[in-house]
């Protein structure tokens, strides 16, 4: 079995030599650390070399994509957040749009001179809201309700061919349109409804 010699004292670095290789290794590291570390992480180049070498770009996107994602964060909340916040919004808009709806259509046509009513039961201090529209010409109605001697008008309407609004029952009774054509032409009427009311009333 061989043995490797022992070195020689002589072969072996000095201090100084030692201390000099240090000193070449940090000034490398800070080398290393100015000109590319610096402008590829965080967009500084205080020496020009990061620019040369395409770096400081490299680092002023990713300082830019950090404040935009820190931007978002304080914002948002981070994704979680912001999926419940859009549940919940989209919760209230589904509660609305459902109190919205309108709870009957109604559709009729009505050649030139003829006539109809259309009325709802209702209880005294119901609320009714309505939406109507005309097609084909304009038309003539009268909104109104009469019950054991009394009545009541709510609206009248002359050559009209869109309405809306709301109105509170003073009285039982049916409540509700007559409607009259006086166009030349068929005119085509929808009739949408919602409130308090058991049923609907049409006669000729």
């Amino acid at each position: 079995m061989h043995h490797a010699p022992n070195p020689n004292i002589e072969d072996l670095p000095t201090k100084a030599q030692l201390r000099r290789s240090t000193i070449i290794v940090g000034i490398g590291a800070v080398f290393i650390g100015v000109c590319v570390y610096l402008p590829a992480e965080y967009g500084t180049d205080p020496t020009g070399v990061g620019s040369i070498l395409g770096l400081t770009e490299m680092g002023e996107i990713k300082q830019q994509l950090a404040a935009e994602a820190a931007t978002d964060e304080l914002l948002h909340g981070g994704d979680e957040s912001s999926s419940l916040m859009n549940d919940i919004f989209g919760l209230f808009v589904s509660t609305a749009q459902a109190q919205e709806a309108w709870t009957d259509e109604i559709t009729f046509t009505l050649a030139p001179g003829e006539f109809t009513e259309i009325k709802a039961t209702m209880e005294a201090g119901a609320t009714m809201t309505y939406a109507w529209s005309a097609t084909g010409g304009r038309i003539n109605f009268d909104l109104h309700a009469h019950a054991g001697g009394r009545n009541v008008t709510y609206e009248k309407g002359r050559g009209q061919t869109s309405g809306e609004g709301s109105f509170e029952t003073p009285f039982a009774g049916d409540h509700g349109w007559f409607w009259r054509n006086r166009d030349d032409a068929d005119i085509t009427v929808v009739l949408q409804l919602r409130g308090d009311y058991s049923e609907i009333v049409r006669s000729e």
